[in-house]
């Protein structure tokens, strides 16, 4: 009886004359068995509470399946020790992804360093950490070169920077003069010791850690050297469930080692195949279009006394294309540029003098410009 009175109801909302329309869910798979595209859809199917992921079923043109099962596979074996953090989890294997270096900021104990650790040892490559210090000297880090007896000339002796994954602990205890001794590590791969180039191995990423708000024996870092990193990561405080968490972990594990549960997933040659892989996400015109104008919002906006650079933007782009990709996807969308975004920018653009003492911070500026630009379709 009820079938009835919707098949009345029904009819009486068609306009005369018309037939009988049709849900969208029943048109899309007759449109789509009439042009017969069968490799790109193979089913329209119900969404479920999954998300509509599942209702387009397509085919990438790239294969990401062992990237994605490896990015996977290392979170899996980051959460064996570290509770929450999942976005500066991301952030940092989107950064190793798109071949970029990161600097990470937050109070002490909120697991900066040891998530940095544990990401390397997820990787088979060679680690240093060295800490900085303000008595550091640049050839403690590079090298020096030292006088052989047994060949009457000069020996380099390589520093702790002639590894794969560096990880630098307060990197803002260290005066200028060494600090800059990273520039040309990090924008070159390669560093100069009494006019002679060495080259750096890839991978060659740097991963280092600053404490927002201890002023007392620190050296602000120049905004030359923070334009090196790709991204800046913010740490905050874990809420309360993850609180708890860490406490119940902790207690359980008693006399275990964890990092010692943590295992190996990929090696140097799977890293460089996978940077590889990156480079050949596809990213539409017009996406190409959205970061430009977002770049640009920044060096026009009267809250900025500093905008970002090109070298902001093309952060963006392989940045979001490492984020589409550990997604499974061999394309950008408008959400990976979002995500991305404020972590490239919070550390290049500078705030007038003015908003600065009204309270407006990077974060929010640039969540300013994301709001007001629009979002192509």
């Amino acid at each position: 009886m009820e079938e009835n009175n919707n098949e009345r109801n029904n009819s009486k909302n068609q306009p005369q004359g018309l037939p009988p329309q049709e849900s969208a869910q029943e048109q899309f798979v007759q449109k789509s068995d009439e042009v017969g595209n069968d490799t790109a859809f193979a089913k329209a199917e119900q969404p479920t509470a999954e998300g509509t992921a599942n209702s387009l079923q397509f085919k990438n043109r790239l294969d990401l399946s062992h990237l994605s099962a490896a990015v996977n596979k290392i979170k899996n074996e980051l959460r064996k020790v570290i509770v929450g953090q999942e976005e500066m989890i991301e952030l940092l294997i989107v950064s190793i992804l798109a071949n970029g270096h990161s600097l990470i900021e937050g109070v002490p104990g909120v697991a900066k360093t040891v998530t940095a650790k544990l990401l390397a040892k997820t990787m088979d490559v060679n680690f240093s950490r060295i800490q900085f210090t303000p008595d550091l000297m640049p050839s403690d880090i590079l090298g020096t070169s030292v006088f052989s007896m047994k060949n009457n000339e000069f020996e380099f002796k390589p520093g702790p920077i002639f590894s794969n994954i560096i990880l630098i602990d307060e990197i803002n205890r260290a005066p200028a003069k060494t600090q800059a001794a990273l520039f040309e590590a990090m924008a070159e791969r390669q560093v100069t010791i009494d006019g002679k180039e060495y080259d750096l191995k890839a991978p060659f990423l740097v991963f280092a850690t600053q404490n927002p708000i201890e002023q007392e024996g620190t050296y602000r870092l120049p905004e030359a050297q923070l334009d090196r990193f790709l991204f800046k990561i913010n740490v905050d405080y874990p809420n309360l469930e993850e609180e708890i968490q860490i406490l119940t972990d902790q207690h359980a594990r008693k006399n275990t080692d964890a990092e010692s549960t943590v295992e190996t997933v990929m090696n140097a040659d799977e890293i460089a195949a996978y940077q590889r892989t990156v480079k050949e996400i596809f990213i539409e015109d017009h996406l190409i279009k959205y970061i430009a104008k977002i770049i640009l919002d920044t060096r026009n906006n009267p809250n900025l006394y500093l905008g970002a650079s090109p070298r902001a933007s093309i952060a963006i782009m392989n940045g979001a294309k490492a984020h589409a990709a550990i997604k499974g996807r061999d394309f950008v969308t408008p959400d990976d540029i979002k995500f991305i975004a404020t972590a490239v920018m919070r550390h290049r653009i500078i705030l007038t003098p003015e908003r600065e003492m009204e309270g407006l911070t990077a974060d929010r500026a640039v969540a300013q410009i994301l709001e007001n630009i629009e979002i192509p379709r």
